[in-house]
């Protein structure tokens, strides 16, 4: 199987989870904008999940622009990751229902330290199937953003015992490191997109 088609698989699944997370914006019982202020938790959280997705789509963009052989173990890995990415939606909306309650916050946390996890997991899967000092691995490198944000997920669901605003402050710093799009692979390869 070529790498387009598990691209192709996976642009699909992404856009799924954006629908879902927009049909859970429900529409306000009245006409006012004063009617908006309830939907203000919700719609944050899906801001933020928005982003999150986003980040994901574009990193796995040019993870797979730089790939040039995947494997069974890497369509499983990115299955793992498609899997922590489905349940964005359900989080985000459970988040988004009940603010500053700490089960969402950590359910939460745990989602996104799993896609963390799951994308550290593809990236080493795809290492592995390229030979030694790879374009890829070599843009990779010792992927220090990769590591800090799961240890800013681990702080932010351990933070979620102390103040649960705290955990979302942390979610939302691993979001600010990684909205500026990561160039390491194109720089290695010499162009944008």
């Amino acid at each position: 199987m070529g790498k387009g088609r598990l691209e192709a698989f996976s642009d699909g699944v992404l856009a799924i989870i954006i629908t879902i997370m927009v049909l859970e914006l429900k529409v306000p019982h009245g006409s006012e904008l004063s009617d908006l202020r309830p939907l203000l938790p919700v719609f944050a959280g899906y801001l933020l999940s928005f982003v999150y997705i986003g980040i994901y789509w574009n990193n796995h963009h040019h993870l797979l622009q730089a790939a040039h052989h995947i494997s069974g173990r890497v369509l499983w890995a990115n299955m793992h990751l498609l899997f922590w990415l489905s349940l964005v939606p359900f989080v985000t909306a459970w988040m988004g229902e009940h603010p500053g309650s700490q089960a969402p916050v950590i359910v939460y946390g745990v989602v996104l330290l799993g896609a963390g996890l799951a994308y550290h997991w593809l990236t080493t899967a795809l290492i592995g199937v390229h030979e030694k000092g790879s374009t890829l691995e070599q843009a990779i490198g010792r992927d220090g953003k990769g590591w800090l944000s799961l240890l800013l997920y681990v702080a932010g669901i351990g933070a979620s015992f102390l103040n649960v605003w705290l955990s979302v402050l942390l979610y939302t710093a691993v979001a600010v490191l990684w909205f500026v799009p990561d160039t390491r692979i194109e720089g290695r390869l010499g162009k944008g997109g």
